[in-house]
């Protein structure tokens, strides 16, 4: 099952450490060109080794990465350690908090085939290029992926909630997430963690693109080392982990917008006819109530109208690609085979390559988009539900890509993790079963 290790991370110096949340960054698809553009313009802010600019963007990364540990603007810890994250969250109109907990460590970057790390939805190829780019240049994590455990006893909890009492960091980010750091260094407590997860599979939640780059790096590291033993730093990726059975696991929907689709809302509308309800709305605000705990509805929204689409029931029998139900009848893969194949005419197995579609988190971005004439049209869709993202991950198959958005995001820049064998070396015996 799945190997973990503490990490020996690199974090800002204490200078740096009463304004932390300047120099922490959203992962990149999460925030607006605006707050982007601030990001950037902070020198020390970790967007630059986390989304470098230029272009050659992993290049500028890596010179830049070697300038800050030559003027110690970050510095390695001298213990390897177990980095408890909790998130303390509100929705609008929630009375009582919400709490994330989970701890950031190393795991064995696991190849998919290998069923211990199990991936929910498609990547987008080019995205997965950059990614490994960026990890072979710089040989550092600026930002852990997020994975899911099962554990119904909740073992490891105690261990966390006592080590937060002590926190590194405790900050609000750009989300108004108070996000609070904490480590563990004590080599019996580690073991607990190295073993429980030990007996676990991990779902990935969020950075399938990031872990997949993983992947395709270590398989080339692995290749050109004739002296390979599994240990290298190379093997290694750094994951935020959560309990799956938690009760504060929130997942929010990424709503699809389309550009430049040969066909006019006229057109779309009538071909709708064949597999879907379809009613006009008087307000584009109705959409999210409309179809809230409603199976297999969408909001569809043009410059001037708006509509309801909900699949005609009896039509999912038609769905006629191999996959077990448990893939057939979540909301996304019949958005994608029925609307985005059968109506517009984007084949299932060209979608993550197509320049036609793009994903918005934000709702309000997402309408903004289409009525100023950026985006054609739009689909409004619904969170996926936890049941339903450990159904498919189990059952071997994906969702389409961009199906989930686990909220809150993880920050990049609370610690960093070195791969370069000198900077990853500590006794790795020590914390092995």
């Amino acid at each position: 099952m799945a190997e973990i290790l503490p990490i020996k991370a690199w974090r800002y110096n204490e200078r740096f450490s009463a304004n932390i949340e300047e120099y922490t960054s959203p992962l990149f698809d999460v925030v607006s060109s605006k707050q982007r553009q601030a990001l950037y313009a902070n020198p020390y802010n970790s967007i630059h080794l986390s989304v470098p600019l230029g272009d050659s963007p992993a290049q500028r990364a890596k010179i830049l990465l070697e300038e800050w540990k030559q003027s110690k603007v970050i510095q390695q810890d001298k213990l390897p350690g177990i980095y408890v994250y909790y998130q303390y969250f509100k929705f609008p109109g929630q009375e009582e908090e919400s709490v994330r907990k989970g701890f950031i460590a190393h795991i064995r970057a696991y190849d998919w085939e290998e069923g211990v790390v199990l991936r929910h939805e498609n990547t987008i190829s080019k995205a997965v290029n950059d990614r490994t780019e960026l990890l072979k240049a710089t040989q550092f994590q600026s930002s852990p992926t997020h994975g899911l455990y099962e554990d119904p006893l909740h073992l490891l909890e105690p261990y966390m909630d006592a080590a937060i009492e002590d926190p590194i960091y405790d900050l609000e980010d750009y989300q108004g997430v108070r996000e609070v750091l904490a480590v563990i260094q004590d080599v019996t407590l580690i073991k607990k963690f190295v073993e429980v997860i030990g007996n676990k599979k991990i779902i990935l939640a969020d950075g399938h693109h990031r872990y997949e780059g993983a992947i395709a790096l270590k398989k080339e590291m692995e290749k050109a080392n004739p002296l390979h033993s599994g240990k290298e730093g190379y093997n290694y990726h750094m994951m935020y982990f959560t309990n799956a059975l938690s009760k504060n696991l929130r997942i929010l929907p990424t709503h699809r917008l389309f550009r430049e689709i040969a066909l006019s809302e006229e057109e779309i509308t009538n071909r709708l006819q064949n597999w879907f309800i379809v009613r006009k709305l008087n307000e584009v605000d109705e959409i999210m109530e409309l179809i809230l705990q409603k199976q297999w509805a969408f909001g569809l929204v043009f410059p001037e109208n708006a509509y309801k689409i909900s699949l005609i029931p009896e039509k999912i029998k038609e769905f006629d690609h191999h996959v077990p139900e448990v893939i057939k009848t979540v909301d996304l893969m019949v958005l994608h085979y029925f609307f985005i194949d059968k109506v517009l005419g984007i084949p299932m197995s060209e979608q993550r390559f197509s320049d036609h579609i793009e994903y918005e988190r934000n709702l309000h971005r997402c309408l903004q988009k289409v009525e100023s004439g950026n985006a054609s049209f739009a689909v409004i869709t619904k969170d996926v539900s936890m049941k339903q993202v450990l159904g498919v991950c189990k059952s071997g198959y994906t969702m389409p890509q961009k199906s989930t958005y686990f909220y809150p995001k993880t920050l990049s820049g609370l610690l960093f993790a070195s791969i370069e064998e000198s900077e990853f070396k500590f006794p790795y015996e020590a914390f092995t079963p």
